[in-house]
């Protein structure tokens, strides 16, 4: 079994990311990880370099400055790596995104288990995504739960923007992969950054969405849907994480949005009726 990283990157560093800690908590599982880095103001590719892994390939991309559609760049940009895998299986991962180094074995013996079955074409994890600090995370169906990062690179698919595979079951036609879980969980810290790498990220890219950067601050949210978070963050990413100290508070006068009172019926819809409303871009094998 021969498997695939691979993730596409740009102004990593000015943005924040911990983009070497995610591609470092996977390198041992895998047989190449695939970059393919757009042009950078920063340091990036130098850092990219120091990993200093055999494994890793960078490829150098242009980014279409025209493109203004729903975030349509960053599935070209996602393709462009992942059309260079040479895998039996494709492993994405965004640059805020780290894989705990308790749950590598586990996503070995899935791939190896489903590999040879027709019915799977993707691998589902369970997300954390930590918001405000370290200590925090957020439980709410307006946050996906899963989502596919590992995709039979077999599978017709391809990308209609960074976050989500489609399956080209027929010529024309997409749908959402069948995939199948691993057990093991992803470390979302998109959202533990700084805020002005946040707002800094949000200046660049909003474009991308035919949208205009609105300052974000990371207090206006439900207080309800942050959680703490008692576990191990993964031995790779500890350096990098900001310290903190106890859960994340909101602005005690925020005003919840339609979309937040929404999700809070969600929500207790979700404890009522033992449902997960959350967004599902996959269609889960069992």
């Amino acid at each position: 079994m021969r498997v695939s990283g691979f993730t596409f990157l740009r102004n990593g560093q000015m943005l924040g990311y911990p983009f070497v800690e995610s591609i470092e908590s996977i390198l041992p599982i895998v047989d190449e990880f695939v970059v393919a880095l757009g042009p950078c103001e920063d340091e990036t590719e130098k850092m990219l370099k120091a990993i200093g892994s055999e494994k890793l390939r960078i490829i150098h991309t242009t980014w279409n400055e025209v493109m203004r559609d729903r975030g349509y760049v960053y599935g070209q940009q996602k393709m462009v790596a992942q059309f260079n895998c040479t895998g039996d299986w494709a492993f994405y991962l965004e640059a805020d995104e780290v894989v705990h180094e308790d749950d590598l074995e586990k996503i070995v013996d899935a791939m190896q288990r489903y590999k040879d079955d027709d019915r799977v074409e993707a691998l589902l994890f369970d997300y954390i995504h930590f918001y405000g600090n370290t200590k925090s995370y957020l439980d709410s169906p307006g946050w996906y739960r899963r989502a596919p990062r590992i995709i039979k690179n077999s599978i017709r698919s391809y990308a209609p923007d960074g976050l989500f595979w489609l399956v080209l079951a027929t010529n024309k036609v997409g749908r959402y992969p069948y995939a199948a879980l691993t057990g093991a969980k992803m470390y979302h810290y998109g959202w533990v950054r700084s805020e002005e790498q946040m707002n800094l990220k949000s200046q660049k890219v909003q474009k991308y969405w035919n949208k205009s950067h609105s300052k974000i601050d990371y207090s206006q949210i439900d207080q309800a849907i942050i959680k703490e978070f008692t576990g191990e963050h993964p031995k790779v990413v500890q350096e990098w994480l900001p310290k903190a100290e106890g859960v994340f508070r909101a602005d005690p006068n925020h005003v919840l949005t339609k979309r937040e009172k929404k999700h809070r019926i969600m929500k207790k819809l979700e404890e009522f009726f033992g449902l997960e409303l959350s967004k599902k871009h996959y269609r889960l094998v069992k």
